[in-house]
């Protein structure tokens, strides 16, 4: 694993990119410092990128948001969401998991990642006991985003009612503008834990990387994939055998504390090998 300290030097060696969103290009709020510029050379150089994210939304909501950022829609080739997968299969119901879900949906989440089922033919429901499964997008706005225990009495509601989840975003934690907030995965383990049924929708699933790479249109041996979770980025990219760099200064930052040896340590016990890792995801 290299380690760097900027992008130029991965640039002329790779066709097209799959980037991460959360972590790389912003915090949930604003870019980070150096993304955008990264986005523009590569556009100027005529490199195709396609963003994947693990967002619990539709892929034109993370874009708008993207756009009040000052992320401009020209500055990449295109965008997948977990959301939108997760959209797309409740509406298309070819997948057995799927196709056995019935069509009354108990929410977990917040207000605004209910574009995810909006549209469909599905009927909300209030109450666990009332549902045919749980759609579950991560932390709703009446508990504790950063204590998952606080949403351990509606896990065990969902398990008592028998409801297979749908998870989403795959990702545990995210850091927002500074602080740890839980997500859908993490909700999605304690889930398991109790015995209940769940399907994880987004990376490191290698079936979210087939549109992305009909998207970029480069072979996968000429695509990079960029992210700054070991877990679902690195591990995601391996699995449909491509490229990936590290961006340390993401998810990770906390427990590595800048130390690359230490980056190198986590890679080997995780059983993957990014070709090189950077501090932030800068020119």
């Amino acid at each position: 694993m290299r380690i760097l300290t900027g992008f130029a030097a991965l640039a002329g060696r790779y066709d097209g990119f799959i980037v991460d969103l959360w972590g790389v290009i912003h915090d949930g709020v604003s870019p980070y410092p150096g993304a955008v510029e990264v986005l523009r050379r590569l556009r100027a150089a005529g490199k195709p990128v396609v963003l994947l994210s693990n967002a619990p939304r539709r892929a034109q909501v993370a874009q708008a948001g993207m756009r009040r950022m000052g992320i401009a829609d020209s500055l990449y080739t295109g965008i997948l969401t977990s959301g939108e997968v997760t959209y797309r299969m409740l509406r298309d119901r070819t997948d057995p998991f799927f196709a056995t879900l019935g069509r009354r949906v108990y929410h977990l989440g917040p207000e605004r990642d209910r574009n995810v089922i909006e549209g469909l033919d599905l009927e909300p429901v209030a109450r666990p006991e009332d549902a045919g499964f749980v759609l579950n997008t991560g932390p709703d706005d009446e508990r504790s985003p950063t204590d998952p225990a606080a949403f351990d009495d509606v896990l065990r509601a969902c398990f008592a009612a028998g409801l297979p989840m749908l998870c989403a975003n795959p990702d545990l934690v995210v850091i927002r503008s500074g602080e740890r907030v839980i997500c859908a995965g993490l909700l999605t383990q304690r889930y398991e834990a109790l015995g209940g049924i769940a399907r994880w929708v987004g990376k490191p699933d290698p079936a979210v990387y087939g549109p992305v790479l009909d998207m970029l249109g480069v072979a996968p041996s000429r695509v990079l994939a960029v992210g700054d979770s070991l877990r679902t980025d690195i591990a995601g990219a391996a699995g449909v055998g491509i490229d990936a760099c590290w961006v340390l200064g993401g998810i990770h930052a906390a427990e590595l504390g800048g130390d690359t040896a230490a980056a190198e340590r986590a890679a080997r016990l995780a059983g993957l090998a990014p070709v090189a890792a950077m501090p932030a995801f800068v020119w």
